[in-house]
């Protein structure tokens, strides 16, 4: 043996074992401008682009401590779903979908109902998540939505819904689309109960939830640049044979178009949320004393995502 295998190549070993392993996530790519983003700067900007503004999407943890006062909220338990009623099965069983989702996400289901104030004024918030099965419309949703809205009555509070999903879980079949309905009656008691129901439209609401709960808003905003409707623009396209506009079924298309009230970036979202509540809540009284020619104003929305969050 030459002192080259026993001396030198033993201490390479040990000074290339002794660095650290180097995380492979340190850094993210931008999907609209491919910039790379250090990924504490991307925490910090609530997963939106500093060089583009492209909203990415974000965990439904974070979703609710953008929100809430201080980020500080409770989460409500929700009524236990049954599990795989139709015993359903594809490629793969959808219990092993079912467990593969919460052990990935670290959440029971597709929704997270919490409670807390937004600007000082108390709301429930029932935010989908999209990384649970695409944040799919199955029975513990529509169960999620039905609890949440019972709490808002209960509590004499507004019902906010972060809404972003594909729609239907198909694995639930007839029983998922019967959540369409059940959400529908959730949103329509806090209605007669006289009480705010605001929407939050993320990338992408389509499907199911788009047809019902999310498009029943008192008020509706979306942020920039998400994906919102039912079918997929190629699926309408090749249905109609013609080719769709530029923008087609985008949060500003549907501004445009009189679909939404306000497309409002990520970084603004609590504060327009909280001042939308302050103005629904304000006595009738107090509002007939300003006249009507008085004009409170939001705060200034950034439409289209072209304006970066600040640094």
């Amino acid at each position: 043996m030459s002192w080259l295998s026993e001396v030198v190549r033993p201490k390479l070993r040990e000074l290339v074992g002794a660095q650290r392993d180097i995380p492979d996530n340190l850094w993210q790519k931008c999907p609209a401008c491919a910039q790379l983003i250090f990924h504490r700067d991307l925490e910090k900007a609530l997963h939106v682009c500093q060089h583009c503004g492209h909203h990415m999407r974000i965990g439904v943890e974070k979703r609710l401590v953008s929100l809430f006062d201080a980020g500080a909220y409770r989460i409500l338990d929700l009524p236990k779903a049954p599990v795989d009623p139709l015993r359903f099965r594809d490629v793969r069983k959808y219990t092993d979908r079912l467990k593969e989702a919460q052990t990935r996400t670290g959440q029971p289901e597709a929704i997270r109902v919490a409670i807390g104030t937004l600007g000082d004024v108390p709301a429930v918030v029932a935010c989908l998540d999209f990384a649970f099965m695409g944040g799919s419309m199955g029975i513990a949703v529509g169960e999620g939505l039905l609890t949440a809205a019972r709490a808002a009555v209960s509590e004499q509070c507004a019902l906010i819904v972060v809404a972003t999903s594909g729609g239907a879980r198909m694995q639930e079949g007839i029983l998922s689309l019967m959540q369409m309905a059940r959400t529908t009656i959730a949103v329509n008691e806090v209605r007669e109960a006289g009480l705010p129901y605001l929407v939050v439209l993320a990338d992408p609401t389509t499907g199911g939830v788009s047809a019902s709960f999310a498009m029943l808003g008192d008020i509706t905003l979306a942020e920039p640049g998400a994906v919102i409707g039912f079918a997929g623009a190629r699926v309408i396209e090749q249905t109609i044979r013609e080719s769709l506009p530029e923008g087609f079924q985008k949060a500003e298309y549907l501004l445009e178009h009189g679909m939404v009230d306000m497309v409002v970036p990520r970084h603004q979202l609590a504060e327009t949320l909280a001042r939308i509540l302050r103005l629904l809540r304000r006595p009738a009284v107090e509002a007939k004393a300003e006249g009507p020619g008085t004009e409170v104003a939001l705060p200034s929305l950034a439409v289209g995502g072209s304006a970066p969050p600040p640094a």
